[in-house]
């Protein structure tokens, strides 16, 4: 195990409401909340676009003239940090997130690699959301490779479940993937695998050999425990308000600085040293 850790910071997601939570919108908060994250330790940024319209912040945007501002302040104010592009939609139309690819040219980009029910349940029984298939099929995958491999954009595998996992394993014997794929275990989701840390040896036994993998924990202050576990593990480090509002203590965070100040002491208490953005484009096989 290397005692290098890439420590990703998740800056906003979707739909969370900035009225009720600490999450940054504006191209100005999206910068500021960057640099706090990688004054704190961050070397990746994994970055969520939102519509930029007086009260519609809580909506997610794929104008390409939004993604680029974004991403260019980003850039100004965190020189040198790897950019990670979120690219999931519901349904067969990636036209938006392709436009945004092609605009912003991350040097990974997110590709969710199966599809779930994507499902929450509330404690009187009625349903958080209308229940919804995130659709991934493989058509779908492939068209996204296509213009990840286009634009330079390695795929990191978002996997919801135990089988998606294994379908990574497929899409690389398959050759849809060049070398070893990036995957991220997305653990947390209510109708996907839970934020539980003895999942983890058992997904270990089947993310493919020689691939750099992470963990994404979705929940409150129970999900610390997993992220020890990660790091002790030897895997990669994620969080951020896209994640989570909570800090070991049980605490709410301020936002995103809070969140990766944390990490980082999960990750020195593992006994990981926290890898610079150079350092991670060498451990993620990414260009110069």
């Amino acid at each position: 195990m290397s005692d290098l850790v890439v420590v990703t910071c998740a800056l906003t997601g979707v739909l969370t409401n900035p009225a009720q939570h600490p999450v940054p919108v504006t191209v100005e908060e999206m910068a500021a909340s960057a640099k706090e994250a990688t004054d704190a330790g961050a070397s990746v940024l994994h970055v969520h676009f939102r519509d930029q319209e007086p009260g519609m912040g809580h909506m997610p945007s794929w104008d390409p003239d939004v993604a680029e501002a974004v991403i260019d302040a980003i850039r100004a104010a965190c020189p040198g940090v790897i950019i990670n592009m979120t690219t999931g939609v519901f349904g067969d139309d990636i036209s938006g997130p392709e436009a945004c690819l092609r605009r912003v040219r991350p040097e990974i980009a997110a590709c969710n690699s199966g599809s779930l029910n994507y499902l929450k349940i509330r404690r009187n029984g009625q349903w958080a959301w209308p229940p919804m298939l995130f659709d991934n099929t493989v058509e779908k995958v492939q068209r996204f490779l296509d213009v990840m491999k286009e634009t330079g954009s390695k795929p990191e595998f978002e996997c919801f479940d135990v089988g998606i996992v294994r379908s990574v394993a497929m899409f690389a014997q398959a050759g849809m993937v060049d070398g070893p794929p990036e995957v991220n275990l997305v653990m947390g989701v209510a109708s996907g695998m839970p934020a539980d840390p003895r999942l983890l040896p058992i997904l270990l036994e089947h993310v493919p050999e020689g691939s750099p993998w992470q963990v994404t924990a979705i929940g409150r202050q129970e999900i610390w425990d997993l992220h020890r576990a990660t790091a002790e593990s030897g895997g990669h480090l994620r969080t951020g308000v896209e994640d989570t509002f909570y800090l070991p203590s049980g605490a709410r965070c301020r936002g995103n600085g809070d969140l990766i100040e944390a990490m980082v002491g999960v990750a020195e208490a593992a006994g990981r040293t926290v890898a610079t953005p150079a350092q991670a484009r060498e451990i993620l096989g990414l260009g110069s």
